[in-house]
């Protein structure tokens, strides 16, 4: 069985019976089945339904986001704001679709040649738990518009989210075994990966789960995308306009309590503004009011699970001995972690080398801007990173020397629609959303008429 919890208040949700593996082969073939029959329709057909996915999301919002706070945590107007964002995702590709995946015609000494776009087939997506909703709708959408079909396994504590975004897409007239939810537990994937209906897959998660799935495909010869975490930098430049930076790098970081793999979890200022940054910065997270996330006003609720909130504690304290500083917060209860502040971090601690999944920010200042560029890099990560300041040339010339998938000028990273996704390093390979995403899942064809 699996059993979803409350993390703010411990009490028991809802249990859910895992599926066997004759079950799970009936439920393979089932998308096998969908694809043969959804690969032939329109895009007009997709779209229908698409936008049909996204006037459910926001008629009925209250009700969803009600299910994501219980389940994870998230403070309400948060788990809102996801919704929201997932319905214009279905918006923008029920649009840019046919335009995305349209042939492309190539001039050769040929008759005709051009690329087509065309479906692989079944995908299955492992999903994280902290965007409950997006991190299934950045897969499952562009994945049903370019006439492929899905399978989820999803985190454990998220099994109701899970269930509920399986229905949506059925109200909404997305055949039976378009995007199917498997209650199943980890040592199920390997043997759906193997599973020849299977033909990519996709997932968001940590570096040892990226890796152990990233061997299952490719023992099958079958597609990976992977998407595996972060540790941006906050660079703050001494020419920046330092009230909106410390606005947009607070959000930066401590949206979702901190649990975000593009949050700002490395804050770089330079020298000569640190102190009056900081001043700044540090009135701000005291003013984030933390509490019980069914709460409107509440913008740090609890993590996810105590243990995630005991690991985060365990590299704060590990950073402390080796000399960082405890400059505001540091408390743990349970699963609240109270926003913390930790300056005089060198590279050599653990809040600057690891990914701090929780309200927490690790503090370093440098003098040039070499130095800032040094230290952003400095990272197995390469997820993404904002520079701030009001030189714009300047800036644009450092984004190229960061090896990072996203650079961010004055404004906290973010995933966008029309905008590629994905990071290098240990972040993972492949892109996620716009143009590169939707057609990471798709036979690029070539056709020559001579």
């Amino acid at each position: 069985m699996i059993t979803t919890i409350n993390p703010y208040n411990g009490k028991q949700l809802q249990q859910y019976k895992q599926l066997t593996k004759k079950e799970i082969k009936v439920k393979l073939k089932t998308a096998q089945k969908s694809f043969e029959d959804w690969k032939e329709t329109s895009f007009e057909h997709r779209a229908k339904r698409m936008r049909n996915v996204g006037e459910l999301l926001r008629k009925n919002k209250e009700s969803y986001a009600k299910l994501i706070t219980q389940e994870m945590g998230k403070p309400i107007s948060q788990s809102r704001s996801e919704l929201e964002k997932c319905a214009d995702l279905c918006d923008h590709f029920a649009a840019k679709a046919p335009e995305y995946l349209a042939k492309e015609y190539i001039q050769t000494e040929h008759f005709k040649s051009y690329v087509s776009y065309e479906p692989l087939g079944v995908v299955l997506a492992v999903m994280p738990w902290n965007f409950p909703f997006w991190q299934v709708f950045r897969f499952i959408v562009p994945a049903l518009m370019s006439g492929n079909v899905g399978i989820l396994k999803h985190a454990s504590n998220v099994m109701g989210c899970a269930e509920l975004i399986e229905s949506i897409f059925l109200e909404a007239g997305f055949p039976l075994g378009g995007l199917q939810n498997l209650i199943i537990g980890t040592d199920e994937v390997k043997a759906i990966i193997k599973n020849k209906a299977v033909k990519a897959v996709t997932l968001t998660g940590s570096k040892p789960a990226g890796a152990a799935v990233a061997a299952m495909a490719s023992k099958q010869i079958k597609k990976a995308v992977l998407e595996l975490g972060g540790n941006n930098a906050l660079v703050v430049f001494h020419d920046a306009d330092i009230e909106d930076a410390v606005k947009k790098c607070v959000a930066a970081r401590f949206h979702n309590t901190g649990q975000s793999c593009i949050a700002g979890k490395r804050l770089l200022l330079q020298e000569s503004i640190a102190e009056k940054f900081l001043e700044k910065f540090t009135e701000e997270v005291k003013a984030l009011v933390s509490g019980d996330p069914k709460h409107e006003d509440t913008y740090i609720g609890v993590m996810a699970r105590e243990d995630l909130a005991v690991e985060l504690e365990g590299l704060m304290n590990a950073s402390i001995d080796k000399g960082a500083a405890l400059h505001y917060g540091g408390a743990r209860d349970k699963t609240y972690f109270a926003p913390t502040i930790l300056t005089d971090v060198t590279t050599d601690m653990p809040v600057f080398k690891e990914e701090t999944f929780g309200p927490l920010i690790a503090v370093t200042t440098f003098k040039t801007e070499k130095e800032a560029i040094n230290l952003v890099n400095n990272s197995k990560f390469g997820l993404g990173a904002s520079l701030f300041s009001a030189d714009l040339k300047k800036m644009e010339e450092l984004a190229a020397q960061i090896k990072d998938g996203a650079v961010f000028i004055n404004h906290k990273v973010a995933s966008h629609p029309a905008l590629p996704f994905g990071g290098t390093g240990i972040s993972g390979y492949g892109r996620e959303l716009s143009y590169h995403g939707i057609r990471e899942f798709v036979n690029i064809k070539t056709v020559v008429i001579a």
